[in-house]
């Protein structure tokens, strides 16, 4: 079995448990290495060994997803819902392949030029595995325009717009008041950032719908991001945001649960009234 480690910080790969993990697989036979970028993967490697919090799987998933490698989150960082192992359990499960895989959707998002071709723009990346957002980069409000399969909504007031998958439901979605969806929904959230009117609400659609984001600046152009990537528009352009053809392969672990990871992550229902020693 061949297997790639990934970490945005190099001083995680120092740490015990990093260290107890990666000499446990070698000293069964496992080949271990080292990657920073997806040209540094090598043919028939199993797994990608993502080292750190949630941030850091959402890098890995550019280095892997494209190819197919299934990602195994371990866990550095504070809450972990894309990260749910730890060393010990990580190093048992790849030993026993007790695990499952399962497929994670992913958006891939174009930027149109007023013209109507397809801007290019250094180091863009367009897939997504949380979410797409546009923001305002300056202090005036931003009139969003979207567009479901060709039907037009009525136009968002805000400080900015997301469009983000079941797995981003915990992520940022969450923040700006979106609803929990179990990773397995096939849903797309559309949800404003800090709407400048009351009678908006975040919207749930197919996740097989296309989304049109056109973009109403009275100064600055918006800025975009594609989960922890940042980008800067240019006055006139729109997106375009759909299904991606491919999906992550996210490695789960046998004993995960999620509603329970929400109780003890997100202290979901934490009330005194609903502790056992009150029942």
């Amino acid at each position: 079995m061949r297997i790639a480690v990934f970490t945005k910080k190099q001083s995680l790969r120092t740490r015990k448990e990093a260290v107890q993990l990666v000499e446990g697989l070698r000293s069964n036979g496992v080949e271990v290495y080292d990657i920073e970028s997806a040209a540094d993967l090598l043919p028939q490697t199993s797994l990608l060994l993502s080292l750190g919090g949630d941030g850091t799987f959402l890098s890995a998933a550019k280095r892997a997803a494209l190819q197919g490698i299934p990602i195994m989150g371990i866990n550095f960082g504070r809450v972990g819902f894309l990260s749910e192992f730890d060393g010990k359990e990580a190093l048992q499960s790849i030993l026993s392949q007790d695990y499952s895989i399962e497929d994670r959707s992913m958006l891939c998002t174009e930027v149109i030029s007023p013209g109507g071709s397809i801007r290019e723009i250094e180091g863009f990346w367009p897939y997504s595995l949380n979410e797409v957002t546009v923001h305002r980069s300056s202090h005036s409000v931003l009139g969003i325009e979207v567009t479901l399969d060709s039907e037009p909504l009525p136009t968002y007031w805000a400080d900015g717009l997301l469009v983000a998958t079941s797995s981003g439901s915990t992520a940022y979605s969450l923040s700006v008041g979106g609803p929990i969806c179990m990773p397995d929904s096939r849903v797309l959230i559309i949800a404003p950032i800090a709407p400048h009117n009351l009678n908006v609400r975040p919207l749930i659609v197919p996740e097989t719908t296309r989304v049109s984001l056109g973009i109403i600046s009275r100064e600055d152009p918006a800025v975009l991001t594609l989960d922890n990537r940042t980008f800067h528009l240019m006055e006139g352009d729109t997106l375009r945001v759909s299904l991606a053809r491919f999906s992550l392969k996210k490695v789960r672990s046998l004993r995960s649960d999620f509603v329970n990871a929400l109780r003890t992550k997100l202290f979901w229902g934490e009330d005194k009234r609903n502790s056992p020693e009150n029942n």
